[in-house]
């Protein structure tokens, strides 16, 4: 998948227009690309299209119509885009108490390192988390962290002929496993293209 660049990205004036349409298309579109790991933890898979919405949300909230700003925000969204052999995603932890969500987040400390991708046949791919900056601290995780699973050749080749996918969780407060199928699996896959 191709990086974005400010070529890509609508000016300010012609996002106001064109938001609504856009957000419902790329709500619509998430649909597909959200994993959930039992019932607090979500996988939402980037691409190009979550992305280019994440960085136009950005540049709309702040206001920034200047070159530097705009590359700013590009350098740093851009790395989630998937590079054809990965899948790239933003893990969400919900808890809607406040009280509850502070107790489990100390309880699932470190579970960015402990989430994993499995294609039938092959061993488990271990999540590379937080590339940018470290998310957790000596006492909690935080509620959203940034995973790459990379796949080899072979795995790619494999899921593209028909082999499972699951993702899971070997977190000892969050044992949690899902097979990846339908509309889901097919918006995954074409990360691969």
């Amino acid at each position: 998948m191709q990086k974005l660049t400010r070529a890509d990205l609508y000016r300010l004036e012609d996002y106001a227009a064109a938001r609504p349409a856009f957000r419902a298309q790329v709500l619509a579109h998430k649909r597909n690309r959200k994993v959930a790991l039992g019932a607090h933890i979500s996988l939402l898979f980037e691409d190009r299209l979550t992305v280019q919405y994440q960085i136009q949300e950005m540049l709309r909230i702040e206001r920034i119509f200047e070159a530097a700003p705009i590359n700013e925000e590009l350098d740093a969204y851009n790395p989630l885009i998937p590079d054809g052999s990965n899948l790239k995603a933003t893990m969400l932890i919900e808890f809607d108490d406040v009280e509850r969500r502070k107790l489990e987040l100390e309880r699932m400390l470190r579970i960015e390192d402990q989430l994993t991708a499995t294609v039938a046949g092959y061993p488990p791919v271990k999540a590379i988390a937080d590339e940018d900056m470290d998310r957790s601290n000596e006492t909690k995780t935080s509620a959203v962290h940034f995973l790459r699973f990379e796949f080899s050749r072979e795995m790619i080749a494999a899921l593209l002929a028909g082999a499972a996918l699951h993702f899971a969780s070997t977190h000892p407060h969050c044992l949690e496993q899902t097979d990846v199928t339908g509309e889901t699996r097919s918006a995954l896959l074409a990360d691969f293209d």
